[in-house]
């Protein structure tokens, strides 16, 4: 079984929510990237989007969009980012890692080579911002290598749109809660709430909220009615400047340690 599945899995049967961090690869500190997803493990962290750097990320706000220019200027791409998730697994054999990005440097570096190599790495998914729903060449790959090809829902979705994919989802659904790009604004839950809701009903696989969580109260609305909460441009931000093992890895307890025991409170409330 996939460790995306065994996670979400694992969380149903404990009645918590799942907290996915997302960072990106090389960001703040290349030396200090694996060091920071241990980091993100110990202070919470369910399931870690890791992004693949990309010189058009044109789904991400200004604070992402900035850690992919440092994390290219500093020469990270797709081989130092699968060399982060090698090194992560001989210690990590269990926490799910989604890599997130953009279709062109896969297709640049060949589909099926990408997807084998992603599988040996330790990869478990994949979520690409402008994969066509229909590309049946993709799908075939990750399909073959065991990946889970995730897909993105927004609010201004069709019901056709949202019954299509719900019925074809593969991990998790991630669910954007905001009609804009990454950290633009923070989500409003009441407003989400019953689509997210009604998409739960139709799917078979988990929801997760992203786009505009940004602190412990946002992440709590939105476990009300999710299964997982992203949690991406407020943290990036935070740990920006950090360098060094020690103080990246203090930045990232600091930050989700008081998302991840908000979460827990509503549980055992």
């Amino acid at each position: 079984m996939n460790r995306i599945d065994q996670r979400f899995a694992q969380l149903k049967a404990a009645g918590r929510t799942g907290l996915i961090p997302f960072v990106t690869a090389g960001d703040p500190d290349p030396a200090a990237m694996v060091p920071l997803l241990h980091a993100l493990v110990d202070a919470g962290a369910d399931l870690i989007e890791l992004g693949m750097p990309f010189s058009d990320p044109m789904a991400d706000g200004p604070v992402i969009q900035r850690a992919n220019e440092r994390a290219l200027a500093r020469k990270v791409g797709l081989t130092q980012v699968l060399e982060m998730v090698r090194t992560f697994r001989r210690d990590d054999t269990h926490t799910p890692l989604v890599l997130m990005g953009y279709l062109n440097p896969i297709e640049i570096r060949g589909v099926e080579h990408f997807a084998e190599e992603a599988a040996n790495a330790g990869v478990d998914g994949l979520l690409l911002v402008d994969s066509p729903l229909d590309d049946a060449a993709l799908c075939a790959q990750m399909q073959a290598q065991h990946l889970h090809l995730i897909r993105l829902l927004a609010p201004t979705s069709s019901a056709a749109r949202a019954h299509d994919l719900a019925a074809r989802a593969s991990g998790f659904l991630y669910f954007v809660s905001i009609t804009g790009v990454t950290g633009a604004a923070r989500a409003d839950a009441a407003a989400i709430a019953a689509q997210v809701q009604a998409l739960r009903q139709q799917a078979r696989v988990p929801v997760a909220v992203g786009f505009g969580v940004k602190d412990a109260a946002g992440a709590l609305a939105i476990a009300s009615f999710a299964d997982a909460v992203v949690i991406g441009s407020a943290l990036v931000e935070y740990l920006q400047g950090s360098g060094g093992d020690t103080d990246v890895g203090a930045r990232a307890r600091a930050f989700l340690a008081p998302i991840r025991a908000a979460l827990d409170a509503r549980k055992t409330a």
